[in-house]
């Protein structure tokens, strides 16, 4: 199965996008679904789960959590985090009380990176977002890559999309026939990072979402 594991709607402050534009282009790309992980709100899960049944299309529930040292992605989620002013620590705990995943999201990327040495969390993080679609230089995902490796952690990949077009860009490929083997599979580490940075010219759309001059999804 390919997932795409990083991905934003609407309900996103920067996020441009409905659920079903992502959803068809998601089945375009040849990928076998999505996770929806909007900053800091869960508000699009109930229709992505409508749609994922209307298009058959696999829907994994996250959320990235902004926390006072950085992002932190959950995946597998059944509910919402309030992580703002909080810990990474706090938010990673409370993914873990829901028996999901929690990872770095991007830490090593500029502007968007870790405020703290990620050695002080091996106790209780899944794994790392190795390669991020969003982001156009690759060192940041090299040194998550080779952190990874290092701390022997589970390494994910995702478009981190704002924009519908770029869904399926990247994504984590494992063998499974349901999101229940891909999980499995996931957490042994038999996980495959494959795909492509998007073209510059989509950062676009997240900047006009924050300005205001974009008010509905595309």
């Amino acid at each position: 199965m390919k997932i795409d594991l990083h991905c934003h709607t609407f309900f996103s402050k920067d996020g441009t996008s409905s659920l079903e534009s992502i959803i068809k282009e998601g089945k375009r790309k040849g990928i076998n679904g999505v996770a929806i992980t909007d900053h800091d709100n869960t508000n699009a899960w109930e229709e992505a789960v409508f749609w994922g049944k209307k298009l058959d299309f696999e829907i994994i529930l996250g959320e990235e959590i902004t926390t006072s040292e950085g992002d932190i992605l959950g995946l597998f989620m059944t509910k919402n985090i309030d992580g703002k002013g909080k810990s990474a620590r706090y938010a990673i705990e409370q993914i873990k009380e829901q028996n999901g995943l929690a990872f770095f999201a991007h830490p090593f990327h500029m502007l968007e990176g870790f405020k703290k040495p990620l050695e002080g969390y091996m106790d209780i993080i899944d794994g790392i977002e190795v390669y991020n679609g969003r982001r156009p230089l690759d060192r940041g995902d090299k040194l998550a890559d080779r952190f990874a490796d290092e701390q022997k952690l589970i390494k994910i990949g995702g478009s981190d999309s704002h924009y519908f077009k770029t869904v399926g860009n990247v994504y984590t490929e494992c063998e499974a026939n349901n999101l229940v083997e891909f999980r499995d599979q996931l957490s042994k580490k038999q996980s495959v990072v494959c795909g492509k940075k998007a073209p510059l010219r989509y950062i676009v759309f997240p900047l006009l979402k924050i300005s205001g001059l974009l008010r509905r999804s595309i």
